[in-house]
């Protein structure tokens, strides 16, 4: 004990500007909350481990895998790192590492100015961004990586680097998309894009029984849009009622009256609850926050399907995941959400330019699955895993090109290799991998690699 005590009195000395907290120090069971209960671990700061000493990142701390968190090891928190600068002459905006998009969104937003954050507003930069990113910018503008310019990395060494497509860059070609098992990202550097006008969304609830035509209206409008819209059918159990449901959220870069113009076919679809509004734009990605409240325990797995997105299989995701809920009550917060954001301005980038390979016309499904106690534990995270590996199934059939057909950021299971995640650009990654982290001290990215 009194060795353990020693080294972390040198790792405080070593760290001036920062707290290094340890159980027992006020602050400490603070540090430890997640997003999803289910990642919380005793995070002992212990830098005597002189060898295998497990390192954590934690920014917004969102993922379910429990990737910001180690159990014995070292945590990282970014948390304080909560700086965004706006540089309006050169329409760029730079967020420190600990910043989560609602910062993000805010600060632009002084400026007239948005870039492509996630839909969430509490989820962190530094992770979203690392794995990719959609959001409802998508359409018009790509993925988040599309539009980072340029980040500044702790190497596993020590090494302070910046990287750009100037700069180092190898390494960010390896940070966009597989960045999360790199370094410590401590700033960020994206474009920014004029977005001055307010916007319309919101939350539209509907019967079941509307559930084809919802789907058939998403499919016309992500093969339809300019990049203006964008939307997310989901399968829910709304508060306060709790009854299963289809549910919409919607977005249309524009005002109220040319948005419900253009959701016309949608809202005569007679929905139950109608939430949108016209709203500032820096309020758009707090639009899934009611669904992605902190709390309970959560676990999460992604996969793809292709457009048109068949009726019939939305209607057995629909009954698949009312007979869950109803097995298992105290998952009745659980939800299934399926993106309808227009990939052509993803797709406008090659599958090489960087280690990101989920290109293609395919889009992404979410089983975000949360409940109370851990009784349910392995029968909520089989459930997750069992839908994620069914639609996969099913996307096998139409898949084309070389997508990967699974986005990282949704691999809420941690179960997916490297080789899954990174597809075509696996070999480069790896080799990037063995260069910059021969030890594999960042291993809780998505994508598990064997160096």
């Amino acid at each position: 004990m009194g060795s353990n005590q020693l080294l972390v009195s040198q790792l405080r000395a070593s760290l001036t500007a920062s707290d290094v907290l340890v159980p027992g120090d006020d602050g400490y069971q603070k540090s430890l909350h997640r997003w999803s209960e289910a990642a919380e671990k005793p995070a002992a700061l212990l830098f005597a481990q002189e060898h295998s000493l497990d390192v954590a990142v934690v920014g917004g701390g969102h993922s379910t895998s429990g990737s910001s968190s180690t159990d014995g090891g070292l945590v990282v928190d970014l948390t304080k790192m909560r700086n965004v600068s706006v540089d309006y002459a050169n329409k760029t905006i730079t967020a420190q590492g600990g910043t989560i998009w609602e910062d993000v969104d805010y600060a632009a937003a002084k400026y007239g100015l948005a870039t492509v954050g996630g839909t969430v507003n509490h989820t962190g930069v530094g992770g979203l961004t690392l794995g990719g990113g959609y959001g409802w910018l998508t359409g018009k503008y790509g993925l988040t990586i599309d539009n980072l310019l340029a980040a500044e990395v702790v190497l596993a060494n020590g090494q302070i680097v910046q990287t750009s497509e100037s700069e180092n860059p190898d390494l960010f070609w390896a940070l966009r998309g597989a960045g999360q098992s790199f370094g410590v990202a401590t700033s960020f550097t994206f474009g920014g894009y004029k977005q001055e006008n307010s916007v319309y969304g919101g939350l539209l609830v509907f019967k079941l029984d509307a559930l084809e035509k919802v789907v058939e209206f998403a499919n016309w409008l992500v093969k339809s849009t300019e990049g203006e819209s964008g939307m997310v059918v989901g399968i829910g159990a709304p508060a306060p009622a709790r009854k299963v449901s289809v549910l919409t959220i919607i977005f249309y870069n524009g005002d109220q009256a040319k948005g419900r113009e253009y959701f016309a076919p949608l809202l005569a679809l007679e929905p139950v609850a109608d939430l949108t509004r016209e709203m500032p734009y820096r309020d758009v990605n707090a639009m899934l926050n009611t669904v992605s409240t902190h709390g309970d325990r959560k676990t999460q797995k992604g996969s793809a399907f292709s457009v048109p997105l068949s009726t019939s299989l939305a209607r057995t995701l629909l009954t698949d995941y009312t007979k869950f809920i109803n097995d298992v009550p105290d998952a009745v917060k659980s939800i299934v959400l399926m993106e309808f954001f227009s990939q052509r301005q993803v797709n406008k980038v090659s599958q090489t330019a960087m280690s990101f390979a989920n290109r293609g016309e395919h889009y992404n499904i979410l089983f975000s699955t949360r409940w109370v106690g851990d009784k349910n534990d392995k029968k909520c995270r089989d459930w997750t895993r069992s839908m994620g590996q069914k639609v996969n199934e099913e996307l096998k059939k139409d898949l084309t090109g070389d997508g990967v057909g699974e986005y990282g950021n949704y691999d809420g299971v941690a179960t997916s290799l490297a080789q899954e995640i990174f597809g075509v650009n696996y070999n480069r990654v790896l080799a990037l991998k063995k260069q910059y982290d021969p030890k594999n001290v960042f291993n809780k990215g998505a994508g598990k690699f064997s160096l």
